[in-house]
């Protein structure tokens, strides 16, 4: 029977994963398991609150029960497939590093914005942009709706694709899926809202902390990659140097900052949510106008940006395989 060592599946995976997500994205119809994530935590939201009091002790035993299903149930999995057929372990493995990347799905999403623009169709651009953005979006005009979409290819080249390489790059499908939970739930409770602010704290605050160093080396691989575009990369630099910290997140700012500063824009600013105006910091310089064409540039940083993380983390995997193998040699 083919015996894979821990070092090669996680490189395998990893590799594997990455380019199955730029060929296939997240195709419709199959079992994804960022899905069954927002299932588990729709299902266990209710009987963990059910009662209003000691709200913060129950999102935080809430977020850790999610978090342990999620990386627990792959983790059994993998430990009984390695131990008896260890190829099916490994397709799983990349079945998992496959999913939990979102390069090519994130690029459609904003992309139906910017088709829906090109044809004038604002209604329609506000419909799709609702789908990848938290703000509301009924009243944005064009040049808001360009902002949003921008800001969240930006914003998430870091949670959707530095984060899950970064795990990746760690240990495999399991601390992958472990990230991924936090980032889920962020998303889901992690508001600062009424209903929120204590029962999604211990969410929010995982979510800060695990991307916290990825939201980082996405940023300087994407300034990386504004050179690499001949887009304005000392713009990139400098710019993000001075408006990283200009979010309510420690990480998201990271990475808008840099798109802004490459594109010449100014992102960011009072935003509505939930019909309530929040006045935030604006990011980057008003040098020009927005325009549709930006989400395109937006893609080709998100694009240039993932392949120069995937490559960073499969150095760092052949790097410790061949530190390990010298060092049983010697």
């Amino acid at each position: 029977m083919v015996q894979f060592s821990p070092h090669v599946a996680v490189s395998l995976a990893l590799a594997s994963g990455f380019v199955l997500d730029l060929i296939l994205g997240d195709p419709p119809g199959i079992p994804h398991i960022v899905r069954l994530m927002g299932r588990t935590i729709s299902a266990l939201e209710g009987p963990f609150r059910r009662a209003e009091t000691r709200l913060r002790r129950r999102g935080f035993c809430f977020a850790w029960t999610v978090i342990l299903l999620s990386a627990g149930i792959p983790l059994i999995l993998l430990i009984i497939l390695y131990r008896f057929f260890p190829p099916a372990a490994l397709a799983l493995e990349v079945i998992l590093a496959w999913q939990l990347i979102a390069v090519k799905d994130l690029r459609g999403e904003s992309m139906a914005v910017y088709r829906c623009l090109a044809a004038d169709d604002l209604e329609g651009a506000r419909r799709r942009v609702a789908r990848i953005v938290g703000r509301d979006t009924g009243g944005l005009d064009r040049e808001g709706i360009i902002r949003a979409a921008v800001e969240t290819v930006a914003e998430n080249t870091g949670d959707g694709v530095a984060s899950p390489l970064f795990y990746l790059m760690l240990g495999g499908a399991v601390p992958g899926c472990a990230y991924k939970a936090v980032n889920t739930l962020d998303s889901m409770v992690g508001y600062k809202n009424q209903r929120y602010l204590d029962f999604g704290r211990t969410a929010a605050k995982l979510d800060d902390a695990l991307n916290f160093i990825p939201s980082r080396l996405c940023a300087l691989c994407m300034i990386g990659a504004s050179f690499m575009l001949s887009l304005d990369g000392r713009g990139a630099l400098r710019v993000w140097r001075r408006d990283r910290r200009n979010h309510a997140s420690p990480n998201s700012a990271q990475t808008e900052a840099v798109c802004a500063g490459a594109l010449g824009i100014r992102l960011a600013g009072p935003l509505v949510y939930g019909g309530v105006l929040e006045d935030k910091p604006y990011i980057g310089d008003d040098r020009r106008p927005v325009r549709a064409d930006d989400i395109i540039l937006a893609n080709r940083l998100l694009y240039t940006t993932a392949v120069l993380l995937f490559l960073l983390a499969l150095g760092v995997r052949i790097c410790c395989m061949a530190a390990i193998f010298f060092a049983t040699r010697g």
